[in-house]
């Protein structure tokens, strides 16, 4: 009898429970520009409020808050280990609003060229990410 129960204190062949083996995340050329979109894109908004409000409390306040709120909301409803379950179309809702946002700041600033490379660089990256979660 191989598999009968046996006392924590028998020795010999312990059926230790192994973890499975977690298969190394790929890397590749859109997982980067999908990091340095999003970080890009927190660091539009924290530059947006210190040019645009004056200093120290209301620059300090949207200097930490826009980029914060920015991620908590992404953290809550389009991250791959959000706790909300969302379906595809509110994912994407809350990307393209976080995206657009983004970009707005840097039109507000008076450089559009930017926004623009940037709405269109996030939106190919989501594209693609969008992509490889429903495939």
């Amino acid at each position: 009898m191989r598999d009968a129960p046996r006392s924590p204190i028998d020795p010999g062949d312990d059926h230790v429970p192994v973890p499975p083996a977690t298969a190394p995340r790929r890397v590749d050329v859109w997982s980067v520009v999908r990091v340095v979109v999003c970080a890009f894109g927190l660091l539009s908004l924290a530059y947006w409020g210190y040019l645009t409000w004056p200093y120290p409390f209301p620059a300090l306040f949207f200097i930490v808050g826009a980029p914060l709120f920015a991620a908590v909301v992404w953290y809550f409803f389009r991250s791959p280990h959000s706790p909300i379950e969302t379906d595809v179309v509110g994912k994407t809702i809350v990307e393209v609003a976080l995206v657009v946002a983004a970009g707005a700041t840097w039109i507000s600033l008076g450089h559009p060229a930017v926004g623009l490379v940037f709405v269109v660089v996030a939106a190919a990256s989501g594209i693609v990410a969008a992509r490889r979660e429903t495939a």
